[in-house]
C-alpha cells in the first residue's frame, strides 16, 4: 500500500476512534475473579483453567485464554506487544510500514484495513485485539476467535498494564513501565541542563491532503512530550486531551492561538501534504509565531513519531538529538 494512502488509513482511525471515546469512554480492562480448579479436575474443568473472562473497553465479557500463543492485533500501538515480548502472528501491516517496527515483525502477516476475516481465519489465532468498538465489525471478527476491543488512545501506562494483564504478562508490563520511567526521567533531566525549561509549552501540528491543518492533542507525538517532566500543553490543546480528543482541524487563522513555545511538525508521508507544509511555513501567519521567529521549531517523521512503546523508547534517544542538536527549522 502506498505510504500516502496509508496515512489517510491511521488518520481515519483515530477519527473514528476519537468519536468512539466519546460514546464509549476510557474504560481499563479487568480481570474477573474466579476459582482455580482442582488438578484432579474432570476434563471441562481443566479446560476452563485454560482461560477466564476479560472485561474490555467496550464492556464485552469474553472468555480468553489464560496465556494466550497466538494473537492477531489489529491496531497503530503494535509496538506495544513488542514491548512485552509478544509477537502476534497477524497484524494491521499498514500500520507499521515506514515506522520504527517496519523490520521487527517479518512473520507477522497482514490482516488487512479492514480487518479481513477470511484471512484471519486461516491463522487460526486464539485471541484477537481489535483497536476498535464498532459492533458490527466486532460481531463478524468475534466468530474468528475471542477478541477484545482495546483503546489505544490510553496512556501509555494504561495501555501496557492492560495487555500485561490480557497477554499475561503483567510482571513484564511492569519492568517495561519502572524501567521506561528511569530512562525518560533522565532524557528530560538532560534537557533541564541543557536549557530546556521547565513549564515551556509545546505544540504539535500536521498537515493532511486537502490544504487540512491540524492540531495533535492525545495522539501520538504529544503523548510523549506531554507525559511527566515534559513539555506542557496550551490549555486550549490540554482541553482536547481532557475530552479524549486525538487531534483537530483548525484553521490557518487559528494558529497563533494554538502555537505554544516550542512546535514540533510531523512531517507528512503524501505529497501534496508535503507542499502544503512548505506553503505553510512560507505565510505570513506562520513567519510571525514567536516559536518561528526563534528558530523553536522542529520536525519528526510523522509515521515514526507514534506512542507506542517501542516507538516511545525511540523517542526517547530522538528527541534530545531534535532539540539540542538542531536549532529548529522554519
Amino acid at each position: 500500500m502506498h505510504r500516502g494512502s496509508k496515512a489517510f488509513v491511521l488518520l481515519s482511525t483515530f477519527a473514528l476512534m476519537g468519536g468512539l471515546l466519546l460514546g464509549c469512554g476510557n474504560n481499563e480492562a479487568k480481570e474477573s475473579q474466579s476459582a482455580s480448579p482442582s488438578p484432579v479436575a474432570e476434563t471441562a474443568k481443566a479446560s476452563a483453567a485454560t482461560t477466564r473472562m476479560f472485561t474490555d473497553w467496550a464492556k464485552h465479557e469474553v472468555e480468553v485464554p489464560v496465556t494466550p500463543q497466538r494473537v492477531i492485533y489489529h491496531g497503530e500501538t503494535t509496538g506495544d506487544l513488542l514491548a512485552l515480548g509478544v509477537e502476534p502472528i497477524g497484524i494491521m501491516k499498514q500500520a507499521i510500514e515506514g515506522t520504527v517496527l517496519e523490520d521487527r515483525l517479518p512473520s507477522a502477516q497482514d490482516v488487512g484495513f479492514p480487518l479481513n476475516v477470511e484471512k484471519a481465519l486461516t491463522l487460526n489465532p486464539d485471541l484477537i485485539i481489535f483497536s476498535n468498538s464498532d459492533t458490527q465489525q466486532y460481531e463478524a471478527i468475534s466468530k474468528v476467535a475471542p477478541t477484545v476491543t482495546f483503546n489505544t488512545f490510553d496512556t501509555l501506562e494504561v495501555r501496557m498494564r492492560t495487555l500485561g494483564d490480557l497477554l499475561n504478562k503483567k510482571q513484564e508490563a511492569e519492568e517495561w513501565l519502572a524501567a521506561y520511567t528511569v530512562k525518560a526521567a533522565d532524557m528530560w533531566a538532560n534537557l533541564r541542563a541543557n536549557g530546556i525549561q521547565e513549564g515551556e509549552t509545546a505544540s504539535v501540528f500536521t498537515m493532511y491532503p486537502g490544504n487540512r491543518l491540524f492540531v495533535m492533542a492525545g495522539a501520538g507525538l504529544p503523548q510523549f512530550l506531554y507525559e511527566k517532566g515534559g513539555f506542557k500543553p496550551l490549555p486550549i490543546v490540554q482541553e482536547l486531551i481532557d475530552q479524549q480528543t486525538g487531534f483537530i482541524e483548525i484553521s490557518t487563522e487559528l494558529l497563533p492561538k494554538y502555537a505554544a513555545d516550542r512546535i514540533f511538525i510531523l512531517n507528512p508521508v503524501d505529497s501534496a501534504a508535503q507542499d502544503s507544509t512548505k506553503e505553510l511555513r512560507a505565510s505570513e501567519v506562520w513567519l510571525n509565531l514567536p516559536a518561528v521567529k526563534s528558530g523553536k521549531v522542529y520536525d519528526f517523521d510523522i509515521l515514526k513519531a507514534n506512542s507506542d512503546a517501542t516507538s516511545r523508547e525511540w523517542m526517547i534517544t530522538e528527541l534530545p538529538k531534535v532539540l539540542l542538536n538542531q536549532k529548529g527549522n522554519h
